[in-house]
Protein backbone atom coordinates (compact mmCIF):
# COMPACT_ATOMS: atom_id res chain seq x y z
CA UNK A 1 0.00 0.00 0.00
CA UNK A 2 1.18 3.49 -1.03
CA UNK A 3 0.32 6.48 1.16
CA UNK A 4 -0.49 9.93 -0.38
CA UNK A 5 2.98 11.57 -0.13
CA UNK A 6 4.37 8.44 -2.25
CA UNK A 7 1.29 8.60 -4.98
CA UNK A 8 2.24 12.30 -5.71
CA UNK A 9 5.24 12.52 -5.29
CA UNK A 10 5.66 13.36 -9.15
CA UNK A 11 4.94 16.70 -8.26
CA UNK A 12 7.77 17.82 -6.60
CA UNK A 13 8.28 19.38 -3.62
CA UNK A 14 8.38 23.35 -4.53
CA UNK A 15 7.14 23.72 -7.72
CA UNK A 16 4.57 26.78 -8.81
CA UNK A 17 1.86 24.85 -7.48
CA UNK A 18 3.45 24.29 -4.03
CA UNK A 19 4.02 27.97 -4.14
CA UNK A 20 0.72 29.12 -4.72
CA UNK A 21 -1.04 27.13 -2.22
CA UNK A 22 1.98 27.83 0.47
CA UNK A 23 1.16 31.24 -0.15
CA UNK A 24 -2.72 31.87 -1.07
CA UNK A 25 -3.51 29.94 2.56
CA UNK A 26 -0.65 31.75 4.35
CA UNK A 27 -1.97 35.51 2.96
CA UNK A 28 -5.66 34.67 3.79
CA UNK A 29 -4.43 34.01 7.67
CA UNK A 30 -3.55 37.89 7.46
CA UNK A 31 -7.11 38.97 8.42
CA UNK A 32 -6.82 37.60 11.26
CA UNK A 33 -3.68 38.85 12.67
CA UNK A 34 -5.46 42.16 12.76
CA UNK A 35 -8.93 41.08 14.23
CA UNK A 36 -7.67 38.73 16.80
CA UNK A 37 -6.27 42.29 18.12
CA UNK A 38 -8.34 44.50 16.90
CA UNK A 39 -9.98 44.89 20.67
CA UNK A 40 -7.06 47.01 21.63
CA UNK A 41 -8.12 49.63 20.12
CA UNK A 42 -11.60 49.62 19.12
CA UNK A 43 -11.94 49.12 23.09
CA UNK A 44 -8.81 51.48 24.07
CA UNK A 45 -9.88 53.45 27.53
CA UNK A 46 -8.65 56.73 26.85
CA UNK A 47 -7.75 59.34 30.06
CA UNK A 48 -11.36 60.69 30.97
CA UNK A 49 -13.21 62.86 33.98
CA UNK A 50 -16.51 63.72 35.22
CA UNK A 51 -18.45 65.98 32.73
CA UNK A 52 -19.32 69.65 35.00
CA UNK A 53 -22.56 70.42 32.72
CA UNK A 54 -21.58 74.07 30.43
CA UNK A 55 -25.30 75.19 32.36
CA UNK A 56 -23.91 74.85 35.61
CA UNK A 57 -23.10 78.66 37.61
CA UNK A 58 -19.75 78.06 38.64
CA UNK A 59 -17.00 80.70 38.43
CA UNK A 60 -13.59 79.96 36.61
CA UNK A 61 -12.36 79.16 39.91
CA UNK A 62 -14.77 76.55 40.75
CA UNK A 63 -14.91 74.94 37.27
CA UNK A 64 -11.16 74.23 37.57
CA UNK A 65 -11.76 72.75 41.18
CA UNK A 66 -15.22 70.95 40.89
CA UNK A 67 -12.84 67.74 40.16
CA UNK A 68 -10.94 66.04 43.35
CA UNK A 69 -7.38 65.36 43.28
CA UNK A 70 -5.98 61.83 42.85
CA UNK A 71 -2.17 60.46 43.12
CA UNK A 72 -1.05 58.56 39.71
CA UNK A 73 2.67 57.69 38.69
CA UNK A 74 3.84 60.05 40.99
CA UNK A 75 1.46 63.60 40.16
CA UNK A 76 -1.89 64.41 40.96
CA UNK A 77 -4.22 64.36 38.19
CA UNK A 78 -8.19 64.76 38.30
CA UNK A 79 -10.35 61.75 39.71
CA UNK A 80 -11.52 59.67 36.31
CA UNK A 81 -14.98 58.68 38.50
CA UNK A 82 -15.71 61.41 41.03
CA UNK A 83 -16.60 64.97 41.03
CA UNK A 84 -17.64 67.39 44.30
CA UNK A 85 -21.00 67.44 44.54
CA UNK A 86 -22.48 69.77 41.66
CA UNK A 87 -25.22 71.40 44.22
CA UNK A 88 -22.70 72.04 46.82
CA UNK A 89 -20.21 73.80 45.08
CA UNK A 90 -22.21 75.78 42.73
CA UNK A 91 -23.65 76.82 45.93
CA UNK A 92 -20.52 78.01 46.93
CA UNK A 93 -19.70 79.95 44.00
CA UNK A 94 -22.66 81.82 44.41
CA UNK A 95 -21.79 82.53 47.53
CA UNK A 96 -17.99 84.11 46.42
CA UNK A 97 -16.11 81.51 48.25
CA UNK A 98 -12.70 80.69 46.51
CA UNK A 99 -11.42 77.49 46.45
CA UNK A 100 -8.74 76.30 48.30
CA UNK A 101 -8.77 79.87 50.63
CA UNK A 102 -12.27 79.83 51.90
CA UNK A 103 -12.75 76.29 51.58
CA UNK A 104 -11.31 73.49 52.83
CA UNK A 105 -11.34 71.10 49.55
CA UNK A 106 -10.97 67.61 50.76
CA UNK A 107 -14.10 68.50 53.41
CA UNK A 108 -16.24 68.58 50.39
CA UNK A 109 -18.62 65.51 49.56
CA UNK A 110 -18.35 63.78 46.65
CA UNK A 111 -20.67 62.29 44.05
CA UNK A 112 -20.04 59.92 40.93
CA UNK A 113 -20.07 61.00 37.35
CA UNK A 114 -24.11 61.82 37.51
CA UNK A 115 -23.93 63.83 34.24
CA UNK A 116 -21.14 61.15 32.22
CA UNK A 117 -17.85 61.79 31.23
CA UNK A 118 -15.02 64.00 28.99
CA UNK A 119 -12.85 61.87 27.36
CA UNK A 120 -9.25 62.75 25.61
CA UNK A 121 -9.21 62.52 21.90
CA UNK A 122 -5.65 62.95 21.79
CA UNK A 123 -5.29 58.70 21.23
CA UNK A 124 -8.94 57.90 20.19
CA UNK A 125 -10.99 60.33 18.29
CA UNK A 126 -13.71 56.68 19.66
CA UNK A 127 -13.83 53.80 21.03
CA UNK A 128 -16.66 51.23 22.35
CA UNK A 129 -15.51 52.70 25.70
CA UNK A 130 -16.17 55.98 24.72
CA UNK A 131 -19.51 55.68 22.93
CA UNK A 132 -21.07 53.21 25.80
CA UNK A 133 -19.08 55.00 29.10
CA UNK A 134 -17.46 51.77 29.65
CA UNK A 135 -15.34 53.19 32.55
CA UNK A 136 -15.77 53.31 36.43
CA UNK A 137 -18.68 50.94 37.23
CA UNK A 138 -18.71 49.84 34.23
CA UNK A 139 -15.06 49.13 33.16
CA UNK A 140 -15.62 45.32 33.78
CA UNK A 141 -17.16 44.97 30.73
CA UNK A 142 -14.12 46.14 28.75
CA UNK A 143 -11.91 43.12 29.64
CA UNK A 144 -15.25 41.12 29.41
CA UNK A 145 -15.37 41.68 25.71
CA UNK A 146 -12.37 40.60 24.85
CA UNK A 147 -12.70 37.17 27.41
CA UNK A 148 -16.16 36.58 25.37
CA UNK A 149 -14.28 36.71 22.56
CA UNK A 150 -11.80 34.25 23.38
CA UNK A 151 -15.14 32.23 24.00
CA UNK A 152 -16.03 32.08 20.69
CA UNK A 153 -12.57 30.90 19.84
CA UNK A 154 -12.88 27.80 22.39
CA UNK A 155 -16.49 26.76 20.92
CA UNK A 156 -15.17 27.64 17.02
CA UNK A 157 -11.97 25.60 17.14
CA UNK A 158 -14.51 22.68 18.65
CA UNK A 159 -16.59 22.42 15.69
CA UNK A 160 -14.38 23.84 12.84
CA UNK A 161 -12.97 20.38 12.52
CA UNK A 162 -15.59 18.41 11.93
CA UNK A 163 -17.68 20.54 9.69
CA UNK A 164 -14.59 20.38 7.42
CA UNK A 165 -14.75 16.70 7.59
CA UNK A 166 -18.59 16.30 6.45
CA UNK A 167 -18.64 19.14 4.39
CA UNK A 168 -15.12 19.48 3.04
CA UNK A 169 -12.38 21.95 3.42
CA UNK A 170 -12.45 24.49 0.88
CA UNK A 171 -16.25 25.12 1.80
CA UNK A 172 -15.91 25.49 4.81
CA UNK A 173 -12.75 27.76 4.85
CA UNK A 174 -14.84 30.15 2.97
CA UNK A 175 -17.94 29.50 4.94
CA UNK A 176 -16.11 30.98 7.99
CA UNK A 177 -13.97 33.73 6.40
CA UNK A 178 -17.46 35.36 5.30
CA UNK A 179 -18.84 34.59 9.02
CA UNK A 180 -15.89 36.73 10.23
CA UNK A 181 -16.02 39.07 7.47
CA UNK A 182 -19.88 39.63 7.69
CA UNK A 183 -20.32 39.66 10.74
CA UNK A 184 -17.42 41.77 11.62
CA UNK A 185 -19.12 44.50 9.28
CA UNK A 186 -22.51 44.08 11.28
CA UNK A 187 -20.24 45.13 14.25
CA UNK A 188 -20.26 48.81 12.88
CA UNK A 189 -24.17 49.11 12.91
CA UNK A 190 -23.85 47.73 17.02
CA UNK A 191 -26.46 49.80 19.25
CA UNK A 192 -24.67 49.38 22.28
CA UNK A 193 -22.48 47.15 24.24
CA UNK A 194 -24.35 44.17 24.43
CA UNK A 195 -24.92 43.99 20.30
CA UNK A 196 -21.01 44.04 19.59
CA UNK A 197 -20.09 41.84 22.07
CA UNK A 198 -22.39 39.31 20.73
CA UNK A 199 -21.09 39.35 17.49
CA UNK A 200 -17.80 39.48 18.79
CA UNK A 201 -18.21 35.99 19.97
CA UNK A 202 -19.34 34.98 16.66
CA UNK A 203 -16.55 36.79 14.90
CA UNK A 204 -14.15 34.67 17.00
CA UNK A 205 -15.90 31.92 16.30
CA UNK A 206 -15.59 32.21 12.73
CA UNK A 207 -11.63 33.87 12.86
CA UNK A 208 -10.51 30.37 14.59
CA UNK A 209 -12.44 28.00 12.43
CA UNK A 210 -10.93 29.44 9.05
CA UNK A 211 -7.38 29.60 10.28
CA UNK A 212 -7.99 25.73 11.66
CA UNK A 213 -9.17 24.88 7.94
CA UNK A 214 -6.29 26.86 6.32
CA UNK A 215 -3.97 24.96 8.67
CA UNK A 216 -5.31 21.52 7.47
CA UNK A 217 -5.57 22.56 4.13
CA UNK A 218 -2.56 23.72 3.77
CA UNK A 219 -0.72 20.42 5.38
CA UNK A 220 -2.63 17.99 3.53
CA UNK A 221 -2.18 19.43 -0.09
CA UNK A 222 1.68 20.22 0.54
CA UNK A 223 4.38 17.40 0.50
CA UNK A 224 6.19 16.86 4.27
CA UNK A 225 8.79 19.50 3.46
CA UNK A 226 7.07 22.35 2.75
CA UNK A 227 4.58 20.84 5.18
CA UNK A 228 6.78 21.60 7.95
CA UNK A 229 7.80 24.47 6.94
CA UNK A 230 4.06 26.01 6.35
CA UNK A 231 2.72 24.69 9.84
CA UNK A 232 5.95 26.33 12.16
CA UNK A 233 6.66 29.69 9.58
CA UNK A 234 3.99 30.74 6.93
CA UNK A 235 0.83 30.77 9.20
CA UNK A 236 2.64 32.20 11.98
CA UNK A 237 4.75 35.33 10.34
CA UNK A 238 1.71 36.14 8.21
CA UNK A 239 -0.03 36.25 10.90
CA UNK A 240 2.08 38.49 12.71
CA UNK A 241 2.17 40.35 9.35
CA UNK A 242 -1.33 40.55 10.02
CA UNK A 243 -0.99 41.91 13.50
CA UNK A 244 1.86 44.59 12.36
CA UNK A 245 -0.44 46.08 9.66
CA UNK A 246 -3.70 46.54 12.95
CA UNK A 247 -1.92 49.86 14.60
CA UNK A 248 -1.16 51.12 10.97
CA UNK A 249 -4.55 50.95 10.40
CA UNK A 250 -5.78 52.16 13.84
CA UNK A 251 -3.12 55.15 13.62
CA UNK A 252 -4.64 56.79 10.57
CA UNK A 253 -8.27 55.44 11.72
CA UNK A 254 -9.28 56.60 14.84
CA UNK A 255 -12.75 56.52 15.04
CA UNK A 256 -14.01 52.73 15.90
CA UNK A 257 -16.52 52.61 13.58
CA UNK A 258 -14.69 53.17 10.10
CA UNK A 259 -11.29 51.33 11.76
CA UNK A 260 -14.06 48.27 12.20
CA UNK A 261 -15.01 49.26 8.40
CA UNK A 262 -11.13 49.26 6.88
CA UNK A 263 -10.50 45.87 9.15
CA UNK A 264 -13.03 43.77 7.08
CA UNK A 265 -12.07 44.77 3.62
CA UNK A 266 -9.10 42.75 3.09
CA UNK A 267 -11.73 39.96 4.27
CA UNK A 268 -13.71 40.79 1.43
CA UNK A 269 -10.86 40.88 -0.99
CA UNK A 270 -10.03 36.95 -0.16
CA UNK A 271 -13.31 36.09 -2.20
CA UNK A 272 -11.12 35.44 -5.56
CA UNK A 273 -9.21 33.05 -3.49
CA UNK A 274 -12.32 30.25 -4.11
CA UNK A 275 -11.14 30.23 -8.00
CA UNK A 276 -7.49 29.37 -7.02
CA UNK A 277 -7.53 27.31 -3.54
CA UNK A 278 -8.45 23.65 -4.22
CA UNK A 279 -10.29 21.21 -2.09
CA UNK A 280 -8.13 18.90 -0.36
CA UNK A 281 -7.40 15.51 -2.82
CA UNK A 282 -6.98 14.00 0.69
CA UNK A 283 -11.07 14.84 1.56
CA UNK A 284 -11.73 14.08 -1.85
CA UNK A 285 -9.96 10.49 -1.44
CA UNK A 286 -11.67 10.14 2.02
CA UNK A 287 -14.98 10.71 0.18
CA UNK A 288 -14.51 8.03 -2.18
CA UNK A 289 -14.72 10.93 -4.57
CA UNK A 290 -11.63 10.37 -6.90
CA UNK A 291 -11.96 11.34 -10.20
CA UNK A 292 -12.56 15.21 -8.45
CA UNK A 293 -9.14 14.29 -6.51
CA UNK A 294 -7.39 13.12 -9.59
CA UNK A 295 -8.54 16.39 -11.79
CA UNK A 296 -7.10 18.68 -8.75
CA UNK A 297 -3.39 16.58 -8.98
CA UNK A 298 -3.71 16.47 -13.20
CA UNK A 299 -3.78 20.16 -12.70
CA UNK A 300 -1.48 20.51 -10.21
CA UNK A 301 1.06 18.43 -12.66
CA UNK A 302 0.40 20.97 -15.72
CA UNK A 303 1.14 24.40 -13.30
CA UNK A 304 3.99 22.33 -12.63
CA UNK A 305 5.01 21.53 -15.48
CA UNK A 306 5.64 17.51 -14.98
CA UNK A 307 4.03 14.43 -16.87
CA UNK A 308 1.20 12.81 -14.62
CA UNK A 309 0.63 9.38 -14.64
CA UNK A 310 -2.41 7.51 -17.17
CA UNK A 311 -3.30 6.26 -13.55
CA UNK A 312 -2.77 8.09 -10.52
CA UNK A 313 -4.99 6.05 -8.22
CA UNK A 314 -4.88 2.31 -8.79
CA UNK A 315 -8.35 0.78 -9.32
CA UNK A 316 -7.12 -2.06 -6.93
CA UNK A 317 -5.69 0.35 -4.23
CA UNK A 318 -9.68 2.09 -4.32
CA UNK A 319 -11.32 -0.78 -3.46
CA UNK A 320 -8.86 -1.62 -0.33
CA UNK A 321 -10.19 1.91 1.06
CA UNK A 322 -12.55 0.73 4.07
CA UNK A 323 -11.88 2.62 6.86
CA UNK A 324 -9.77 1.22 9.32
CA UNK A 325 -11.82 1.23 12.77
CA UNK A 326 -10.00 3.09 15.71
CA UNK A 327 -9.75 2.11 19.46
CA UNK A 328 -11.63 4.56 21.48
CA UNK A 329 -9.35 6.27 24.16
CA UNK A 330 -10.83 8.58 26.98
CA UNK A 331 -9.50 11.64 28.81
CA UNK A 332 -9.36 9.84 31.62
CA UNK A 333 -6.29 7.66 29.42
CA UNK A 334 -4.34 10.62 29.74
CA UNK A 335 -4.34 10.44 33.97
CA UNK A 336 -4.03 6.49 34.32
CA UNK A 337 -1.10 5.77 35.67
CA UNK A 338 0.77 8.19 37.77
CA UNK A 339 3.65 9.42 35.45
CA UNK A 340 1.53 10.24 32.92
CA UNK A 341 -1.24 12.24 35.06
CA UNK A 342 2.03 14.36 36.05
CA UNK A 343 2.79 15.09 32.88
CA UNK A 344 -0.71 15.67 32.07
CA UNK A 345 -1.84 17.76 34.58
CA UNK A 346 2.31 19.87 33.69
CA UNK A 347 1.52 20.38 30.41
CA UNK A 348 -2.15 21.62 31.28
CA UNK A 349 -0.36 24.48 33.73
CA UNK A 350 2.51 25.28 31.07
CA UNK A 351 -0.48 25.83 28.29
CA UNK A 352 -3.03 27.88 30.14
CA UNK A 353 -0.14 29.79 31.98
CA UNK A 354 2.09 30.62 28.85
CA UNK A 355 -1.07 31.49 26.82
CA UNK A 356 -2.05 34.13 29.86
CA UNK A 357 1.91 35.39 29.32
CA UNK A 358 1.02 35.95 25.30
CA UNK A 359 -2.52 37.52 25.67
CA UNK A 360 -1.76 39.74 28.97
CA UNK A 361 1.56 41.33 26.98
CA UNK A 362 -0.02 42.04 23.93
CA UNK A 363 -3.38 42.92 25.18
CA UNK A 364 -1.69 45.63 27.89
CA UNK A 365 0.42 47.43 24.91
CA UNK A 366 -1.96 50.16 25.24
CA UNK A 367 -1.05 50.61 29.13
CA UNK A 368 3.24 50.74 28.21
CA UNK A 369 4.94 54.42 28.33
CA UNK A 370 5.03 56.12 25.01
CA UNK A 371 2.84 56.17 21.67
CA UNK A 372 0.12 52.91 21.84
CA UNK A 373 0.33 52.60 18.44
CA UNK A 374 4.11 52.33 18.04
CA UNK A 375 4.09 49.75 21.37
CA UNK A 376 1.28 47.47 19.48
CA UNK A 377 3.40 47.75 16.45
CA UNK A 378 6.80 46.40 18.32
CA UNK A 379 4.72 43.87 20.18
CA UNK A 380 3.95 42.55 16.62
CA UNK A 381 7.02 42.79 14.98
CA UNK A 382 9.11 40.93 17.59
CA UNK A 383 6.60 37.55 16.61
CA UNK A 384 8.63 37.51 13.32
CA UNK A 385 12.10 36.46 15.00
CA UNK A 386 10.69 34.71 18.01
CA UNK A 387 8.99 32.19 15.75
CA UNK A 388 12.21 31.93 13.41
CA UNK A 389 14.29 31.58 16.53
CA UNK A 390 12.01 28.78 17.76
CA UNK A 391 12.37 27.06 14.62
CA UNK A 392 15.91 26.89 14.54
CA UNK A 393 16.42 26.05 18.33
CA UNK A 394 14.19 22.91 17.66
CA UNK A 395 16.39 21.76 15.32
CA UNK A 396 19.16 21.84 16.86
CA UNK A 397 18.22 21.80 20.99
CA UNK A 398 16.40 19.60 23.66
CA UNK A 399 13.11 20.71 24.17
CA UNK A 400 12.94 21.38 27.06
CA UNK A 401 15.98 23.43 27.79
CA UNK A 402 14.98 25.69 24.75
CA UNK A 403 11.45 26.17 25.80
CA UNK A 404 12.63 26.54 29.87
CA UNK A 405 15.24 28.82 28.76
CA UNK A 406 13.11 31.24 26.92
CA UNK A 407 10.34 30.79 29.46
CA UNK A 408 12.96 32.27 31.83
CA UNK A 409 14.01 34.85 29.69
CA UNK A 410 10.66 36.50 29.20
CA UNK A 411 10.07 36.46 32.70
CA UNK A 412 13.96 37.74 34.38
CA UNK A 413 13.08 41.04 31.70
CA UNK A 414 9.70 41.56 32.57
CA UNK A 415 11.04 41.56 36.83
CA UNK A 416 13.61 44.06 35.53
CA UNK A 417 11.35 46.57 34.24
CA UNK A 418 9.89 47.00 37.93
CA UNK A 419 13.72 48.46 38.48
CA UNK A 420 14.34 51.11 35.96
CA UNK A 421 13.72 54.32 36.56
CA UNK A 422 10.61 55.95 35.15
CA UNK A 423 12.56 58.38 32.86
CA UNK A 424 14.06 55.15 31.72
CA UNK A 425 10.13 54.57 29.10
CA UNK A 426 12.59 53.17 26.15
CA UNK A 427 14.21 50.92 28.13
CA UNK A 428 11.01 49.95 29.52
CA UNK A 429 9.76 49.41 26.19
CA UNK A 430 12.59 47.39 25.26
CA UNK A 431 12.60 44.56 27.94
CA UNK A 432 8.78 44.47 27.80
CA UNK A 433 9.07 43.52 23.90
CA UNK A 434 12.06 40.74 25.25
CA UNK A 435 9.67 39.46 27.12
CA UNK A 436 6.83 38.93 24.87
CA UNK A 437 10.22 37.73 22.19
CA UNK A 438 10.66 34.85 25.57
CA UNK A 439 6.79 33.88 25.78
CA UNK A 440 5.62 33.93 22.09
CA UNK A 441 9.24 31.56 21.02
CA UNK A 442 7.45 29.18 24.37
CA UNK A 443 4.05 29.24 23.01
CA UNK A 444 4.90 28.09 19.13
CA UNK A 445 7.20 25.82 20.55
CA UNK A 446 4.96 23.71 22.95
CA UNK A 447 3.10 22.07 20.65
CA UNK A 448 6.04 19.90 19.28
CA UNK A 449 6.93 19.21 22.95
CA UNK A 450 3.80 18.23 23.59
CA UNK A 451 2.99 16.20 20.43
CA UNK A 452 6.63 14.20 21.05
CA UNK A 453 5.87 13.13 24.38
CA UNK A 454 2.43 11.71 24.15
CA UNK A 455 2.49 8.25 22.30
CA UNK A 456 0.53 8.20 19.07
CA UNK A 457 -2.48 6.78 20.41
CA UNK A 458 -3.84 9.00 22.53
CA UNK A 459 -1.36 12.41 21.23
CA UNK A 460 -4.07 14.46 19.63
CA UNK A 461 -6.24 14.31 22.87
CA UNK A 462 -3.75 15.05 24.68
CA UNK A 463 -2.83 17.96 22.38
CA UNK A 464 -6.40 18.90 21.92
CA UNK A 465 -7.00 18.81 25.68
CA UNK A 466 -3.86 21.46 26.64
CA UNK A 467 -5.15 23.48 23.71
CA UNK A 468 -8.63 23.96 25.62
CA UNK A 469 -6.41 25.07 28.32
CA UNK A 470 -4.49 27.18 26.65
CA UNK A 471 -7.72 28.73 25.48
CA UNK A 472 -9.13 28.78 29.06
CA UNK A 473 -5.76 31.17 29.62
CA UNK A 474 -6.64 33.56 27.11
CA UNK A 475 -10.04 33.88 28.65
CA UNK A 476 -8.55 35.00 31.48
CA UNK A 477 -6.12 37.04 29.74
CA UNK A 478 -8.05 40.05 29.96
CA UNK A 479 -8.20 40.31 33.44
CA UNK A 480 -4.53 40.46 34.33
CA UNK A 481 -4.45 43.67 32.50
CA UNK A 482 -7.48 44.96 34.54
CA UNK A 483 -5.63 44.19 37.64
CA UNK A 484 -3.36 46.88 36.13
CA UNK A 485 0.17 47.17 35.28
CA UNK A 486 2.32 46.57 38.20
CA UNK A 487 0.29 43.70 38.67
CA UNK A 488 0.51 42.08 35.49
CA UNK A 489 4.26 42.27 35.62
CA UNK A 490 4.44 40.61 39.02
CA UNK A 491 1.98 37.54 38.26
CA UNK A 492 3.67 37.09 34.85
CA UNK A 493 7.06 37.05 36.50
CA UNK A 494 5.63 34.45 38.92
CA UNK A 495 3.97 32.73 36.45
CA UNK A 496 6.61 31.81 33.92
CA UNK A 497 9.02 30.80 36.93
CA UNK A 498 6.64 28.34 37.44
CA UNK A 499 6.39 27.10 33.87
CA UNK A 500 9.90 26.60 33.94
CA UNK A 501 10.39 24.86 36.71
CA UNK A 502 6.91 22.69 35.36
CA UNK A 503 8.79 21.93 32.15
CA UNK A 504 12.49 21.07 33.74
CA UNK A 505 10.23 18.23 35.81
CA UNK A 506 9.05 16.51 32.49
CA UNK A 507 12.29 15.49 31.87
CA UNK A 508 11.88 13.14 35.21
CA UNK A 509 8.77 11.29 34.28
CA UNK A 510 9.30 11.24 30.55
CA UNK A 511 11.95 8.13 31.38
CA UNK A 512 8.74 6.30 32.57
CA UNK A 513 6.59 5.91 29.52
CA UNK A 514 8.01 2.87 28.56
CA UNK A 515 7.42 1.13 31.91
CA UNK A 516 4.13 2.43 32.13
CA UNK A 517 3.21 0.66 28.70
CA UNK A 518 0.76 2.96 27.78
CA UNK A 519 -0.59 1.10 24.95
CA UNK A 520 -0.75 -2.36 26.89
CA UNK A 521 -2.53 -0.65 29.47
CA UNK A 522 -5.33 0.72 27.39
CA UNK A 523 -5.30 -3.04 25.74
CA UNK A 524 -5.33 -1.27 22.15
CA UNK A 525 -3.47 -2.36 18.90
CA UNK A 526 -1.14 0.21 17.04
CA UNK A 527 -3.27 1.69 14.30
CA UNK A 528 -3.16 4.01 11.42
CA UNK A 529 -4.17 7.31 12.06
CA UNK A 530 -3.83 10.87 9.61
CA UNK A 531 -2.59 13.23 12.95
CA UNK A 532 -3.54 17.10 11.94
CA UNK A 533 -2.36 19.26 14.76
CA UNK A 534 -3.22 22.44 14.38
CA UNK A 535 -1.27 25.77 16.10
CA UNK A 536 -3.30 29.40 16.53
CA UNK A 537 -0.17 31.58 16.89
CA UNK A 538 -1.95 34.52 18.61
CA UNK A 539 -0.58 33.69 20.53
CA UNK A 540 -0.59 33.00 17.60
CA UNK A 541 -1.11 33.83 19.03
CA UNK A 542 -1.97 35.45 20.29
CA UNK A 543 -2.59 34.53 20.56
CA UNK A 544 -5.01 35.44 18.81
CA UNK A 545 -5.61 35.22 19.20
CA UNK A 546 -6.52 34.24 17.51
CA UNK A 547 -5.39 35.10 18.47
CA UNK A 548 -3.50 32.04 19.49
CA UNK A 549 -4.88 28.82 19.85
CA UNK A 550 -4.34 24.99 18.71
CA UNK A 551 -7.04 23.02 17.31
CA UNK A 552 -6.27 18.86 16.96
CA UNK A 553 -8.56 16.59 15.18
CA UNK A 554 -7.55 13.03 14.06
CA UNK A 555 -8.58 11.71 10.59
CA UNK A 556 -8.98 7.87 10.11
CA UNK A 557 -8.54 6.62 6.72
CA UNK A 558 -6.37 3.72 5.22
CA UNK A 559 -2.99 3.11 4.84
CA UNK A 560 -2.76 3.76 1.60
CA UNK A 561 -2.72 7.45 1.63
CA UNK A 562 -1.35 8.00 4.99
CA UNK A 563 1.38 7.11 7.55
CA UNK A 564 0.96 5.96 10.96
CA UNK A 565 3.46 8.73 12.17
CA UNK A 566 4.44 11.98 10.92
CA UNK A 567 7.46 13.82 11.22
CA UNK A 568 7.47 16.72 13.50
CA UNK A 569 9.04 20.17 13.14
CA UNK A 570 12.71 20.71 14.40
CA UNK A 571 15.47 18.11 15.41
CA UNK A 572 16.99 16.51 18.52
CA UNK A 573 14.53 14.61 20.49
CA UNK A 574 14.85 15.69 24.42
Amino acid sequence: MRDYDEVTAFLGKWGPFQRLIFFLLSASIIPNGFNGMSVVFLAGTPEHHCRVPDTANLSSAWRNHSLPLRLQDGREVPHSCRRYRLETIVNLSALGLEPGRDVDLEQLEQEDCLDGWEFSQDVYLSTIVTEWSLVCEDDWKTPLTTSLFFIGVLVGSFVSGQLSDRFGRKSILFATMAIQTGFSFLQIFSINWEMFTVLFVIVGMGQISNYVVAFILGTEILGKSVRIIFSTLGVCTFFAVGYMLLPLFAYFIRDWRMLLLALTVPGVLCVPLWWFIPESPRWLISQRRFREAEEIIQRAAKMNNVAAPVVIFDPVEQQELNPLKQQKVFILDLFKTRNIAIITIMFLLLWMLTSVGYFALSLNTPNLHGDAYLNCFFSALVEVPAYVTAWLLLRTLPRRYVIAGVLLLGGGVLLLIQLVPADYNFLSIGLAMIGKFGITSAFSMLYVFTAELYPTLVRNMAVGLTSMASRIGSIVAPYFVYLGEMHLISLLFLKIKVTGFHCEKCKQHRKYWKKDKFTSTLSVPQITVLEETNINCLVSSASGILFFATHTHTHTHTHIFFKTHEEFPGGSQS
